[in-house]
Order: C-alpha cells, then sequence, then structure tokens
C-alpha cells in the first residue's frame, strides 16, 4: 500500500500529475486546481491510500510537480 499526501492550496494547476498518474489525479475545472481522486482533507492536506500498483506513476507525480506538493510513501505492513 502507498500513502500520497496532496497540498491542494499551493496547486498551479500544471497537470503534470493527471498526465502521468491519470487514476489518482484529475484536474478541477472550476479552481484550476488537480484533485487526488477519492483523498480525504485535514488541515488542508489531502490524503489517499491506494493499491502499490500506484506508486510508480504517483512517484513520477511527486518528481514532476514544480511546486513540490506531493508526497508519496510506502506504507510498511
Amino acid at each position: 500500500m502507498i500513502r500520497i499526501f496532496h497540498q491542494k492550496e499551493k496547486c498551479i494547476g500544471c497537470a503534470y500529475c493527471e498526465e502521468v498518474a491519470p487514476n489518482t489525479w484529475k484536474m478541477n475545472e472550476k479552481d484550476g486546481k488537480c484533485i487526488l481522486i477519492n483523498s480525504h482533507s485535514k488541515k488542508n492536506i489531502y490524503m489517499l491510500i491506494t493499491s502499490d500498483d500506484e506508486y510508480e506513476s504517483n512517484l513520477e507525480a511527486q518528481e514532476l510537480c514544480p511546486v513540490n506538493i506531493i508526497r508519496v510513501e510506502k506504507i510498511k505492513k
């Protein structure tokens, strides 16, 4: 399992995350920021736990994010 964190308020809407991990990310047409699909928010930090299948694509999203607001980590079992 992996855990993904996203600071949506700081998103600049470049959409790199959506390009490389479309199963996890989607652009919000209303505010021009990306949404971490099916995530939960706590103090403006969005978090999602998902399968290892999404690790590589989301790690790439983390690396491509120009404002460094995505963090991906493996959850130890």
